[in-house]
C-alpha cells in the first residue's frame, strides 16, 4: 500500500537518500560520473530539511509512503515531488520542482499520485498553470508527455561542470494536470 502525504521535518534524511540515488540511477551516463558519486544524502537531507519548512510562495513537500505505521515493515518513503510558485514567471505559475521515486517503486501509480498532490496543491494556493524542467536526456521523460504536458520551452544548464538541455512540461490549465492524474473511477 502506497499513500500520499505532506512532508515531515522527519522525513528529511529518506528523501535526501532518495535523490542521491535517484540520480545516480537516472543520470548515470547523462551527468559526470565524479558528480553523481560525489552527491551527499546528508547534504541533500539538509537541503529537504529546510524545504520541507518553507511555506514562501505556496512552496510544498509531499512524500509517498508505502506500508503502514506501526506495522511489522513500517512505513518506509519510497519518493517525494516538491513546488510551489514558479521560479521562472513566464512559462506557467506553479512548478512541480522534483519528483523522484525509488525505482523500485515506478510503475506503481506513486508518481501520479505525487504529481496529483503537487497539482492539488498548486491550484490551492492560486495558480492556473503548471510546469516542470527535465533533463531532455531523462529515460522518465515519457511520464509527462503521458499525463499530458506539453513540451514548451528549451534551456541548457550547467550541471556538474557540463553543459546539459531541460525541456519545460506545461500543463495551461493546471485542471489538465489534475484530471490526468486522477484515480481510474474519475477519468
Amino acid at each position: 500500500m502506497i499513500s500520499i502525504r505532506r512532508a515531515r521535518p522527519s522525513d528529511a534524511q529518506a528523501i535526501g537518500e532518495i535523490h542521491a540515488a535517484v540520480w545516480r540511477s537516472t543520470y548515470a551516463g547523462i551527468l559526470p560520473d565524479a558528480y553523481l558519486a560525489g552527491l551527499s544524502a546528508q547534504r541533500l537531507a539538509g537541503f529537504y530539511q529546510r524545504a520541507v519548512q518553507d511555506r514562501r510562495d505556496g512552496h510544498a513537500v509531499f512524500v509517498a509512503v508505502a506500508g503502514v505505521a506501526g506495522s511489522p515493515g513500517g512505513a518506509t518513503v519510497v519518493g517525494f515531488a516538491s513546488g510551489g510558485r514558479s521560479r521562472r514567471p513566464g512559462i506557467a505559475e506553479g512548478e512541480v520542482e522534483t519528483l523522484y521515486l525509488l525505482e523500485d517503486w515506478r510503475e506503481r501509480g506513486a508518481g501520479r499520485r505525487l504529481m496529483r498532490a503537487m497539482g492539488a496543491h498548486l491550484r490551492a494556493v492560486g495558480c492556473r498553470s503548471a510546469m516542470l524542467w527535465v533533463l531532455a536526456d531523462n529515460p522518465t521523460r515519457w511520464f509527462y508527455r503521458h499525463l499530458g504536458g506539453r513540451e514548451l520551452a528549451h534551456d541548457e544548464i550547467r550541471v556538474g561542470g557540463k553543459e546539459v538541455e531541460q525541456a519545460a512540461f506545461v500543463w495551461d490549465p493546471i485542471e489538465a494536470l489534475l484530471a490526468a492524474t486522477a484515480p481510474a473511477q474519475e477519468r
